[in-house]
């Protein structure tokens, strides 16, 4: 009679063991910083730690890449006045460009990290896409703001003087400038914007 009794509780430990586990989106911590994330072009003045963006920094360098060959490089300025030194370049560089044009491509971010890709691997812009986007969702997790951006790669890669300013990021050879990501402490709260779902299909 026992072992009966005990064959119903046997079948549903099974069970347990067996079933997937599955999990809400909302108590999923990753889908609620890709949910979260918002592109901020107000920041707070508040530097944002090394040791937070060395956090970063580990969350973009384990992204997935083809054949593991991290065909990227990465540059940090969050130093206010080496920051300001590159933004003045980019004015002078481009005289058909407003200084105020040129200097607002940065969007006020207190740190910014310039990514170059490895021209000699034919899927480094994977890559680097790769790595921007757990940059991205890594400061999310730890609140703090992000914006990727392609007019700074533009102005510096047309400026007249751009040879001085990559010098100064100092890239490998065969490394190009390729984009540009802002941090920092987000002084805005924007809306998500409408996405069409519809662009996905799926094909039987």
């Amino acid at each position: 009679m026992k072992k009966i009794l005990l064959l119903p509780f046997l079948a549903f430990a099974m069970l347990s063991c067996t079933a997937p586990k599955t999990q809400e989106p909302m108590n999923n911590e990753v889908i609620n910083a890709i949910m979260a994330r918002r592109s901020i072009r107000q920041y707070h003045a508040t530097p944002v730690a090394r040791d937070t963006m060395m956090q970063i920094m580990t969350c973009g360098i384990n992204a997935a890449n083809g054949q593991n060959k991290q065909s990227w490089e990465v540059r940090i300025i969050d130093n206010p006045t080496t920051l300001q030194k590159v933004q003045d370049l980019m004015v002078v560089g481009n005289p058909a460009l407003s200084a105020e044009m040129v200097r607002g491509c940065m969007r006020g971010a207190p740190v910014m990290t310039f990514i170059a890709r490895d021209l000699g691997y034919d899927f480094s812009a994977y890559d680097c896409g790769l790595l921007a986007g757990n940059m991205m969702l890594g400061a999310q997790s730890l609140g703090v703001g992000s914006i990727c951006l392609g007019s700074p790669v533009r102005f510096i890669n047309d400026a007249e003087n751009s040879a001085e300013i990559l010098a100064m990021l100092g890239f490998s050879a065969n490394y190009d400038l390729s984009l540009c990501i802002g941090f920092g402490y987000a002084n805005e709260s924007p809306a998500a914007k409408p996405r069409d779902i519809n662009k996905v299909q799926f094909i039987d």
